[in-house]
This record gives C-alpha cells, sequence and structure tokens, in this order.
C-alpha cells in the first residue's frame, strides 16, 4: 500500500498484512497529532520504504516520529532502539478504509467522551456551500 504526507514530498511504500490498527490515546501521541488520539498501524521497520526519506522528529529520549518538515503531515512513530517494528499514522495511507481499529492504548489518557460519537449530527463537507463556494472562487473542485 501506498501513503505519504498531504503535500505529497514525502511518500512511502509499505507491505501490509493485517487490516488490524489501533488507536493511541497517550498523551505523546496526543501532543504530537494535536488530537485526542492518533489511529496508528504497527508495521516492520523493513516493510517500509520510504520513496523520499522524511523528516524525524524526537519526540521523546526513547521514541522519534517521521513527518514531513513541508506540509507538517504526522506519518508515524518509531523506538529509538530494542524493535525491528514501527507504527505509521492510518491517515497517511492513500486508502485508509481498509484498516480497523482492534484495541486502544496509552488508556489512562482516553478522552471517553471523543470515542461514541454516533449520536451526533453529521454534515457532508461537500454539501457545506460555503466551503464549496471557497473552492469554486479558487478555481479548484473541492476536496
Amino acid at each position: 500500500m501506498e501513503g505519504g504526507c498531504a503535500c505529497g514530498r514525502v511518500r512511502y511504500l509499505a507491505e501490509v498484512d493485517s487490516n488490524d490498527a489501533y488507536l493511541c490515546h497517550c498523551r505523546m501521541c496526543q501532543r504530537a497529532s494535536g488530537n485526542v488520539s492518533l489511529a496508528l498501524f504497527g508495521i516492520e521497520q523493513a516493510a517500509v520504504q520510504w520513496q523520499q526519506e522524511p523528516d524525524w522528529y524526537a519526540s521523546s529520549v526513547i521514541a522519534r516520529r517521521p513527518f514531513c518538515a513541508s506540509c507538517g503531515t504526522s506519518l508515524g512513530f518509531q523506538y529509538n532502539s530494542g524493535t525491528t517494528r514501527m507504527d505509521l499514522t492510518v491517515a497517511s495511507f492513500d486508502d485508509p478504509s481498509r484498516f480497523v481499529p482492534t484495541s486502544h492504548f496509552g488508556a489512562e489518557s482516553i478522552h471517553r467522551g471523543w470515542l461514541d460519537t454516533g449520536g451526533l449530527p453529521e454534515h457532508r463537507s461537500d454539501e457545506y456551500q460555503p466551503l464549496v463556494e471557497r473552492w469554486v472562487k479558487a478555481g479548484a473542485a473541492p476536496e
């Protein structure tokens, strides 16, 4: 499967053999992503071929995170030593739809109100007229 950052500067090819992903709620992932959790897919480092080497951020004394310095996309997580595995962010895959959350990690920092949002109203971005008008005015198709 292919993936990469929002601007396309950093791209990867991953040999994916599972659909199992997880949500990490630890404070380090929350801060690194600017979100309440981070959807991650665990994979062997050797199964990831970076077509363009990412930038790396030393997020702690035990780990680092691949990202794109041009657009800021978070691409994953990797311990500095002691394992041959790493994680890629689910949303950085070109088609993340095959992945299924199978567990939670960092449960001590879960924000439970953000887990079950099934009853909240849903709005489609392609039907939100002010957004569509901005795309049209910019001379581009809505994304």
